[in-house]
């Protein structure tokens, strides 16, 4: 019994000496919390030929077609991810969203991503978007998937085993590819890369929620329709 009162009595102390540095931050609300990155590359034919069509026009009616765009990079634990953690940098400013238009292709989407994942990174804006800069600029596209003018009908596996072909510094391991739920035929919707915290590549966690289709279909690159 004695022993158990010392004990109980310990775990209090520790308690109180916790509580007297400040309360702790819930599991990913801690910016620089987290296991690996992930790049995701989205299809922008396929977002654009959804949702997209009536909300991005800078992205879906633009003269320069796009293809694979910059979706963000995330932060994310073995299980999960933070999301829109504590910072005083809410705002982005309009250069910082100049200079990434090039490859993310959409204001609301450069602000979304530093709010809802830029920030649990523990880096800067600055050092944020230079990272995924960084990171976009080592991945080579291959030729068929750089500006397709007509649909692209392949298999998960070919598509990435296509990627991996043309980056020699990634395997199978590292290319997650997603398409929804569908089991025949579905629209690729993006392919995610992961990187370790100091951003050399790294085999992905299992995740259930990649493209289980048997053949996926890329939308041809969009133009603006001139009349």
């Amino acid at each position: 019994m004695i022993r158990l009162t010392r004990y109980l009595a310990a775990i209090l102390i520790s308690l109180l000496v916790a509580g007297a540095a400040g309360p702790a931050f819930p599991r990913g609300e801690m910016p620089g919390t987290f296991d690996y990155y992930a790049l995701v590359l989205s299809w922008s034919p396929s977002y654009c030929a959804g949702e997209g069509a009536a909300r991005d026009a800078a992205q879906c009616n633009a003269e320069r077609p796009f293809a694979f765009v910059v979706h963000g990079l995330w932060p994310q634990f073995e299980r999960g991810w933070p999301e829109f953690c504590k910072t005083s940098d809410t705002w982005v400013p309009d250069a910082m969203i100049e200079q990434m238009m090039d490859i993310m292709p959409s204001k609301q989407l450069i602000i979304h991503e530093w709010r809802r994942h830029g920030t649990c990174s523990g880096l800067s804006q600055a050092d944020y978007f230079g990272l995924i800069r960084n990171l976009y600029g080592q991945i080579t596209i291959p030729a068929e998937y750089q500006v397709p003018s007509e649909n692209v009908l392949t298999t998960p596996e070919e598509l990435r085993n296509e990627l991996v072909a043309a980056n020699p510094g990634l395997d199978e391991s590292m290319v997650g590819v997603y398409c929804g739920n569908r089991r025949d035929v579905a629209r690729l919707s993006s392919v995610r890369i992961c990187y370790s915290r100091d951003g050399q590549p790294m085999p992905c966690p299992h995740d259930r929620r990649q493209c289980r289709a048997e053949l996926i279909v890329l939308p041809a690159a969009r133009t603006r329709n001139v009349q």
